[in-house]
């Protein structure tokens, strides 16, 4: 068995809005191992995202626990937290999130930044990765001067320039045509058996999903196979 990169047990998130009381994830489990790449579907409300921002350390569950290599989210300070994402983990999200006053270069290079990496350090894995991801000839163009396609592969450039252990990914191919959702695709899989990274992705998209190793749905909170 492969070593085991996330471990979520039990997690429960209730959302308390005016004198009710919503319940969105009920009793969770989940384990990632290496190199394992999981896709999670289910009707929109279902949890999946915030399922997602849980295991991610963006939020906290009301009960249950999320591990990320043995070290258990709840009982670190944000610091720490933040710390633990930056180290380990990865985001992609629907909409790319890029800094539209920062180059591609200078976007991917922001994670190692903030890990205070010296500059010329940090442009130069952020240039390999863009490379990667078919973007040597974007390195100074803004976020307003690439297309869809080329921000969304930005964004990735950015989640894997740390080689994070794991990647998550929220509808990564949902504001994509068709064509750029298969680029983004291959992508993964080919990101994943070359960096040896595992993947949890939460999409509608089933071309996606059925390239996953493991599809799970969420329903009604719950997580079923």
């Amino acid at each position: 068995m492969s070593e085991m990169i996330l471990t979520a047990e039990k997690l429960c998130k209730r959302f308390n809005e005016g004198v009710q009381a919503v319940d969105v994830l009920n009793n969770v489990d989940l384990t990632i191992h290496r190199g394992e790449f999981v896709a999670i579907v289910g009707s929109s409300g279902s949890g999946k995202s915030t399922l997602l921002h849980l295991l991610g350390g963006l939020d906290t569950p009301t009960s249950g626990s999320v591990s990320i290599l043995g070290e258990p989210l709840s009982r670190l300070n944000e610091v720490k937290r933040g710390q633990i994402r930056n180290r380990y983990l990865g985001f992609v999200y629907q909409f790319h999130h890029l800094l539209p006053e920062f180059t591609a270069l200078e976007n991917v290079s922001m994670p190692l930044l903030l890990r205070d990496d010296a500059v010329k350090d940090c442009e130069q894995a952020a240039t390999e990765i863009l490379a990667r991801v078919g973007l040597s000839h974007r390195l100074h163009h803004k976020p307003s001067e690439l297309s869809g396609g080329e921000r969304q592969r930005v964004a990735l450039a950015r989640a894997l320039v740390t080689k994070p252990a794991l990647v998550l990914a929220d509808e990564p191919t949902g504001n994509l045509d068709h064509h750029t959702a298969l680029e983004v695709q291959a992508l993964f899989q080919e990101l994943k058996h070359e960096l040896g990274m595992s993947l949890v992705i939460v999409t509608h998209d089933l071309r996606l999903a059925q390239s996953a190793d493991r599809i799970l749905t969420m329903q009604s909170g719950c997580l079923a196979k």
